[in-house]
């Protein structure tokens, strides 16, 4: 399954940057090729993660120096002069010729973070402020660094994934909709607080209305899928990323497998991000200790929170925010952290073979 959406993942990346690559770059196969070195790195720490046991990662030196290291990088990419400013949002940090994104290593260290503490034969999730509270300390810290940058939905995903964690560790329902009304109101007020936020918030519901601004993506988007129709156009055959649709090759990629590839190819695609959901789950219900079964959970979590976050974003069903979408958007760090977080759910499985 993880290999089907590598695979799946190049082909429709390709189908979707071949164009803009040519034009930008001089070679239609650049993006292809910073995604294959993406997925060299990611290969390589695969190789290593697969050999070690994956208990190792709950060693408090461990988990507690990857969030150190996460929270450094996010606090340098916010300074000005050294984050890198890139269509109004500081994401991106350059070290020589290599940028990378520190808000996708910070995902995946809060999951391991939080997993060690849920973990804890002590820690009794069921009590909201000596229990919960501390547990969402960090990612709630995470979550206003990466806010700053502006980034909403990564932050959003971090703090979701963190719910779905306590969830699974047996935290209250009362409890964790309390934590998810305090964050839905600190979130709306942020959406609201630029005068660019709320329009973009508002033209979600009918973007055509705002096509000239803030409700062009999206517009360009609806109009690819309904250019796909049931069957597509065909692979690399459609029209919107001809200088129509911005970001076809990260955020609005999806857009690109419906034009292309029609109905079928979307539903194709979701029920391949569903059946690596369901193997994710049954790995972590089937890890006979706690910890394991935890990061199993947040890693999968993560993929199928991405997943749902970036569909909506590009078929209308919530605002816009920059979301890629897991093993298919352009992204080196991307991919990499993600094949490296699959390693660890897939040592987690052999846990669980008996």
């Amino acid at each position: 399954m993880f290999v089907l959406l590598l695979a799946v993942g190049l082909l429709v990346l390709y189908a979707a940057s071949y164009y803009n690559a040519q034009d930008r770059d001089g070679s239609p196969w650049a993006e292809v090729i910073s995604q294959l070195m993406g997925m060299g790195l990611g290969a390589a720490g695969m190789a290593v993660l697969l050999r070690v046991d994956y208990r190792l990662l709950q060693k408090p030196i461990v988990s507690s120096s990857l969030i150190c290291l996460s929270l450094l990088l996010l606090v340098l990419v916010a300074i000005p002069g050294v984050g890198r400013l890139v269509n109004g949002s500081r994401r991106w940090l350059r070290l020589g010729p290599v940028s990378f994104q520190p808000s996708e290593l910070a995902k995946y260290s809060a999951i391991l973070f939080m997993a060690r503490l849920l973990s804890q034969p002590r820690r009794d999730v069921r009590r909201l402020f000596s229990g919960l509270v501390p547990v969402f300390i960090m990612p709630g810290l995470m979550f206003v660094l990466i806010l700053l940058q502006p980034n909403l939905s990564t932050a959003g995903s971090i703090v979701i994934v963190s719910g779905c964690m306590a969830l699974l560790a047996g935290a209250r329902w009362l409890h964790l909709g309390l934590a998810g009304c305090a964050g839905l109101a600190l979130g709306a007020f942020y959406a609201w607080s630029e005068p660019y936020r709320r329009a973009r918030l508002m033209s979600f519901r009918d973007p055509f209305a705002m096509l000239s601004n803030e409700g062009y993506q999206l517009a360009q988007s609806l109009m690819a899928f309904g250019s796909g129709g049931l069957f597509g156009m065909g692979l690399g055959r459609g029209r919107q990323k001809y200088a129509f649709l911005p970001y076809p090759e990260s955020d609005f990629i999806f857009a690109v497998v419906g034009e292309d590839l029609g109905l079928v190819g979307c539903v194709a695609v979701l029920a391949l991000f569903f059946l690596f959901v369901f193997f994710g789950l049954r790995i972590a219900i089937r890890c006979p200790d706690r910890f394991g079964s935890l990061l199993a959970g947040g890693i999968t979590c993560m993929v199928g929170v991405q997943t749902v976050m970036n569909v909506a974003v590009v078929t209308g069903m919530m605002p816009t925010t920059g979301q890629p979408l897991p093993f298919f958007s352009a992204g080196g760090t991307s991919i990499a952290v993600l094949m490296c977080a699959v390693a660890v759910l897939l040592n987690i499985s052999k846990s669980g073979i008996r």
